[in-house]
């Protein structure tokens, strides 16, 4: 296989395997089998909770909560209401100022269902989602979506003649207004809740932050060995990482789990991030939704639920376990420890390649070219990223640009990359000296977050692996090489897209570790061109990536943001 053909071959299978990763599965039609999940049935309960805005306090907020009610005692649950108030006078004023009521009080009301098990002393299982909507979203995926996979899996879990514990079903009130309905069903730190709340065991909650994309198991509990290992054996798509989870832990964001954390269930946290222009939209609508996220969600949902009221006894805590889905296939979980061999394994690789003709001067160009990719490409991306941001900066209508700001990222990585890599280095100690901070990054990262570090560990792992003397040398080289790019490009498309989904809206920063790593893994493959192209084409993708800032910054407000948006009520921006 020649150069040029084993790196074509490579960018096109990355590319595909980055549309697998990232797509989410087939919505399973009406007529599935009744043992399986089905967003298609499960779409009859999207629309009629998303017939309209339901806030919390409104006359449809009150509707939807009395067809939910009705729904589960259909499906055999018992059901009670669990009751309270809105007691901050602010958040009282913007619900009612947005939700255009004029209420004293404020109710709020959990709805809390139990479906009996053939062993009710066991410890239950708990599925969780919030009914009420901010003001002015239907609010079909955040968080319709969520009730309306639980309503369908309680149908196939009624049914199941296997089934040991209890299912307590828990549609919160008041998410939208700082989490008020889980507060009061758990209690503060731990402490009081309710009856129920100190029977559960395992809890499963479902979100949403946008319209679809592929969902993701992003947060679990504390010492999630043994719950990362149920996901994985029985997620049938399953999508989720313990980067996600660790980055969750050290951000300040909450959802209705995170008052329920403090009490040591066993837990499962699953949302999907994607079409993030939807996310608390007046366009948030059921013809909107992305069935294959509500199908993916779902289907993760039944499967951990299965297993856990099945189960003799629920996941314990064990050390916390690395895991990560592979391209929506399958899902593997190791021991973090595993990240030090294969750093090791990557280390060996280009240190002996390295050794072969040595030479100080192209090992330390190596070095600087790796480094300089990284700090240029963050601080272009940061530019860039300041460039388009109107003023106000508002939140909303930045989440509607991430498709623009995605292809702005993406033409400053191709950018750095003609500059960094594609006319060098062209010897082997080079090479090892480019692969060097990526090495000592893994390394740190394996220290300080070794559940998070494997998206450096394993590709620079299977980097070094293809690195080796004997493999490089032998006939089947190239075609190992181009079986390792293709892997790690291919992954780290999928990262960079989520990461872009997910915060790339106000950090597109986070696009620069997976440039590194393709860069890395592609650069014995890559055609090689003089400088003066190569710096011809970075000039023509920086352009390409300066306009997209600025139609960014020009733009007219998004038609999606929320009613209480700034540059909605403003109605300008930049």
């Amino acid at each position: 296989m020649g150069k040029a053909g084993a790196f074509w071959i490579a960018i096109v299978v990355a590319i595909g395997l980055a549309v697998l990763g990232t797509t989410p599965p087939r919505p399973a039609p009406v007529s599935a089998p009744a043992g399986q999940f089905s967003a298609e049935r499960a779409m009859a309960d999207v629309r009629m909770i998303a017939q309209g805005p339901h806030g919390t306090g409104t006359e449809q907020h009150r509707w939807v909560r009395e067809r939910l009610e009705q729904r589960l005692i259909e499906t055999g649950l018992g059901v009670r209401q669990d009751e309270g108030e809105v007691t901050d006078p602010r958040m009282r004023e913007w619900l009612n100022r947005y939700n255009g009521t004029k209420l004293a009080r404020i109710p709020l009301t959990n709805t809390v269902a139990v479906l009996g098990g053939s062993d009710p002393k066991l410890p239950a299982v708990a599925l969780m989602a919030h009914y009420d909507s901010v003001p002015g979203s239907p609010a079909a995926a955040d968080d319709g979506a969520g009730v309306a996979a639980i309503l369908e899996t309680l149908r196939v879990l009624a049914a199941d003649r296997e089934r040991r514990r209890d299912v307590i079903v828990i549609f919160t009130d008041g998410e939208e207004s700082g989490l008020l309905g889980a507060k009061m069903f758990f209690g503060q730190n731990g402490k009081g809740g309710t009856d129920e709340a100190g029977r559960i065991g395992a809890i499963i909650n479902l979100e949403a932050r946008g319209g679809g994309g592929t969902a993701n198991l992003f947060q679990t509990s504390a010492m999630n060995g043994e719950v990362a290992g149920l996901w994985a054996r029985t997620a049938p798509h399953p999508a989720g990482a313990s980067l996600s989870a660790y980055i969750y832990s050290v951000l300040p964001n909450d959802t209705d789990l995170t008052p329920a954390l403090p009490r040591g269930y066993a837990a499962w946290n699953i949302a999907f991030v994607g079409r993030p222009e939807l996310y608390h939209s007046p366009l948030a609508t059921a013809d909107r939704l992305d069935r294959g996220s509500l199908q993916q969600m779902g289907e993760q949902t039944l499967g951990l639920a299965q297993a856990l009221v099945r189960a003799e006894a629920l996941p314990g805590k064990a050390p916390d376990a690395v895991f990560f889905d592979v391209f929506g296939l399958f899902a593997v979980h190791y021991a973090p420890v595993w990240g030090w061999a294969m750093l090791a394994l990557g280390a060996a690789g280009y240190a002996l390649l390295g050794a072969r003709d040595f030479a100080l001067r192209p090992f330390l160009g190596g070095i600087g070219r790796m480094v300089g990719l990284i700090v240029l490409a963050a601080a272009v991306l940061q530019g860039l990223n300041l460039l388009s941001q109107g003023a106000p900066v508002d939140y909303y209508d930045r989440l509607a640009a991430t498709t623009k700001l995605e292809a702005m990222a993406l033409f400053v990585c191709i950018d750095i990359a003609f500059l960094f890599a594609v006319s060098g280095p062209t010897t082997r100690a080079g090479e090892a000296g480019f692969a060097l901070p990526l090495l000592l990054l893994g390394a740190a990262g394996q220290a300080l977050a070794p559940t998070a570090a494997y998206v450096l560990a394993l590709p620079l792992a299977l980097g070094g692996l293809a690195a080796l003397p004997k493999v490089r040398e032998s006939r089947a080289g190239m075609a190992v090489s181009a079986v390792m790019a293709a892997l790690v490009g291919g992954y780290m498309l999928v990262l960079g897209h989520f990461g872009m989904q997910a915060v790339g809206a106000m950090m597109p920063v986070v696009a620069v570790l997976p440039l590194a790593l393709v860069c890395l893994l592609f650069l014995p493959l890559r055609p090689l061109l003089p400088a003066i192209a190569a710096r011809l084409a970075a000039g023509a993708f920086l352009l390409l990536a300066v306009g997209m800032a600025l139609w960014v910054r020009w733009d007219a407000p998004a038609p999606t943001v929320p009613i209480y948006s700034q540059v909605r009520e403003l109605g300008v921006k930049g």
